[in-house]
C-alpha cells in the first residue's frame, strides 16, 4: 500500500533520478521540474522528460524561475562567470551555487504539493558528497519545512524527504543500481548538453562515484577525468 502523494523535485541529473527511485518504492509520484535559465536548461528538460517516460508520475509539471538568471551571481546561470574546471575548494562556497535556489524550487513544490493533497516532498539534496551549497544542509530543509508548516492550511501536513542527505556519491550511485534507477536517462554536466565536459565539479563528482563504485557511467563524456 503506498503511503499516498510525493511531489519530487526532479531537475534530471544522477542525484534525483535516485531520489525518484527511493520515493517510487512507497509513494505515488508527481514529477517537479524547475527551469531557471541554467546552461544546460534544454538538456536536463530532455532528461526530465525521459525520466517521466520511465517513472510514469501520475502527475508532472515543468515551470520556470526567471528571476535567478535576471539576479544571476552564478556560473550555472550567467555566461560572464566560468564554469571552474578544477577540483573544488572546501573551504569556499563556489561559483556555481545559485543563491537560494533550493529555496525557489520548495516553494514551488509545497503550492502544488498542497494543491494535489501530497504529503511529502522529495530532493536529492546531499551535504557529504557536496559543492559547499548551503542550501543543500538538513538544518535548511528542516527550517523550511516549518515554514510550509507555518504558510499553509492548518490541515496540512508535507514534509520534506532527503533520502540522500547523508550519503556520500559512491553510495548514492550504488543505491540507485540497487534500485535499479535508469543512470543512462540523467544529465550532471553543468555546461555541455552533447556531450558531458567531463571536467567540471559535477561531471568530476559523478565520474569518480561511478569509478568508486566499480559501475560504468553510461552517458557520453567528452574527456572523462582520469583518461586524459
Amino acid at each position: 500500500m503506498k503511503k499516498g502523494l510525493a511531489v519530487v523535485l526532479l531537475s534530471g541529473g544522477l542525484d534525483s533520478c535516485v531520489t525518484a527511485a527511493v520515493a517510487a518504492r512507497d509513494w505515488e509520484l508527481a514529477f517537479l521540474h524547475v527551469k531557471y535559465g541554467q546552461r544546460t536548461e534544454a538538456r536536463e528538460e530532455q532528461a526530465f522528460l525521459r525520466l517521466c517516460e520511465h517513472f510514469e508520475p501520475r502527475h508532472r509539471l515543468i515551470t520556470e524561475v526567471p528571476a535567478l538568471k535576471a539576479i544571476g551571481g552564478s556560473a550555472l546561470t550567467d555566461r560572464k562567470i566560468s564554469v571552474p574546471e578544477e577540483e573544488p575548494d572546501p573551504s569556499r562556497i563556489p561559483v556555481t551555487y545559485v543563491p537560494f535556489r533550493n529555496a525557489h524550487f520548495l516553494a514551488i513544490a509545497a503550492s502544488w504539493a498542497e494543491v494535489l493533497g501530497a504529503g511529502a516532498i522529495f530532493i536529492g539534496a546531499n551535504q557529504v558528497d557536496f559543492s559547499g551549497y548551503p542550501d543543500c544542509r538538513r538544518s535548511f530543509f528542516d527550517a523550511f519545512e516549518r515554514a510550509i508548516e507555518e504558510g499553509t492550511r492548518p490541515e496540512t501536513r508535507i514534509r520534506i524527504e532527503t533520502p540522500l542527505i547523508n550519503l556520500t556519491k559512491v553510495e548514492i550511485v550504488r543505491l540507485g543500481a540497487k534500485l535499479g534507477a535508469p543512470f543512462h536517462l540523467t544529465w550532471s554536466c553543468y555546461q555541455r548538453e552533447e556531450v558531458a565536459c567531463g571536467r567540471c565539479e559535477s561531471c568530476r563528482l559523478r565520474l569518480r562515484a561511478f569509478r568508486e563504485a566499480g559501475i560504468r557511467d553510461p552517458i557520453p563524456y567528452e574527456i572523462p577525468v582520469g583518461e586524459e
